[in-house]
């Protein structure tokens, strides 16, 4: 699914509701939504957004559209206020057919960096999970993950490893880094772990003068892109295949060929990595 959030969770609520209904109709048995999409703003915002599990409006939402229609939802992400924390969480929420949270996973990797132009810090309005969570609902296990995560590439190794057969990427991709990465590692997640990989994307100015790049995609274990969103608010599926996937684990066993004993991680921390001063902000990647 592909969507154009912004500040008003009411409209957004509402937006995505039609999607989700559109997706269902055409068959489809696992929906992923984009991250952020109830709502999308500087941190007042989110704070302002921000709901809790038991008593949130989107999460009711997303367990009655599940519910309804049958369907596994990947809930994108929302954001999460937990008590007693000062700071909030950027959650991915996996709802059964019968509405019922299977998984959360909270991002692990905050996107605090400054491209085309913009300095982007999340960490002054969220923190980090802290694990990888593979969902193991309906007929295929799959690995959370949110956004700026898909450049970490051992978050997805780990999630293939503990058995997941398709991954899932909701974001909000700045159309600067998006041109020229955003396919780029969807694919290569995709190939090195042979694996599928669902990719919901934000599209358009979903804040003042920031442009999202879109593109949601939905890619094979070989790499190859199975759909591919217009740059509009609208839905794209494929059909997952798990002979395909089983045959090119079989003729070309990357996975099966590791050798984890040879690896290993270096003591020294990465050194001259400045940090830059920032502005809150929810573009990410």
């Amino acid at each position: 699914m592909q969507l154009t959030s912004r500040a008003d969770k009411t409209a957004n609520i509402e937006r995505a509701e039609a999607l989700v209904a559109r997706a269902a109709a055409a068959g489809a048995e696992l929906v992923v939504l984009p991250e952020k999409w109830n709502t999308i703003g500087d941190a007042e915002t989110l704070h302002a957004a921000a709901e809790t599990l038991e008593e949130g409006e989107s999460v009711a939402a997303m367990s009655r559209w599940a519910r309804e229609h049958g369907i596994v939802l990947v809930g994108g992400s929302i954001t999460e206020r937990r008590e007693g924390r000062e700071k909030l969480s950027n959650t991915s929420l996996v709802f059964d057919a019968d509405g019922e949270i299977a998984a959360l996973y909270r991002k692990i990797h905050l996107f605090d960096v400054e491209v085309g132009g913009h300095v982007y810090r999340e960490s002054e309005a969220e923190e980090p999970g802290e694990e990888p969570v593979v969902a193991r609902v309906g007929e295929w296990p799959i690995g959370l993950s949110i956004c700026y995560d898909v450049r970490f590439p051992e978050l997805y190794r780990i999630l293939a490893l503990e058995g997941a057969l398709l991954l899932t990427v909701p974001a909000h991709f700045t159309l600067h880094t998006g041109k020229d990465h955003w396919e780029v590692l969807l694919r290569a997640r995709a190939v090195e772990n042979q694996l599928y990989v669902a990719a919901a994307a934000q599209i358009g100015e979903t804040l003042p003068g920031k442009q999202s790049y879109g593109r949601s995609m939905i890619v094979d274990p070989w790499g190859l892109v199975l759909a591919l969103a217009p740059d509009e608010e609208t839905v794209v599926s494929a059909d997952l295949d798990r002979a395909r996937l089983e045959d090119v684990r079989a003729k070309l066993p990357s996975l099966a060929s590791r050798q984890p004993d040879a690896y290993r991680w270096p003591l020294a921390s990465l050194a001259g990595v400045a940090s830059v001063p920032a502005e809150p902000a929810s573009a990410d990647a």
